[in-house]
């Protein structure tokens, strides 16, 4: 896997973002990832809307994303980043969100690409490679 998806990415191509979904088109299957974390985000926030066709319409575009994606697993050496990357932001005094963190991990150990549109906020992560598909290439 080379590039990991975080939620952002995953709502601008939700939203049709063209830049994203540009670049989503030009990387092989195989090497896009989309942690569960991810998806436990994206499940949380249409569940907070009312029964409606837009959440209907965000639910089957969920649903195209679980089939196009792969998951990387989750492994004990995902966990031991997540404690480092953690413990040691809390003690620089810039603690991260620790869903963010969970999947900084994941991309981290895969030594993958974080794909977001936060990279201010993840840059925070020393050694961490961030890019913005949101952006034109």
């Amino acid at each position: 896997m080379k590039y990991v998806l975080d939620t952002n990415a995953v709502s601008a191509l939700m939203r049709g973002e063209p830049n994203t979904i540009a670049r989503i088109r030009a990387a092989a299957p195989d090497e896009l990832g989309v942690p569960h974390v991810v998806l436990a985000e994206i499940e949380f926030g249409i569940r907070r809307l009312p029964r409606s066709r837009r959440r209907r319409e965000l639910e089957h575009r969920l649903d195209l994303v679980k089939h196009q994606f792969a998951r990387p697993s989750w492994t004990d050496d995902v966990a031991a980043r997540f404690g480092e990357f953690k413990a040691k932001l809390e003690r620089q005094g810039v603690p991260i969100e620790d869903m963010d963190l969970l999947i900084a991990a994941h991309a981290s150990v895969l030594d993958a690409v974080l794909v977001t549109s936060n990279t201010r906020h993840f840059s925070r992560i020393a050694g961490l490679k961030v890019e913005d598909w949101t952006q034109p290439a």
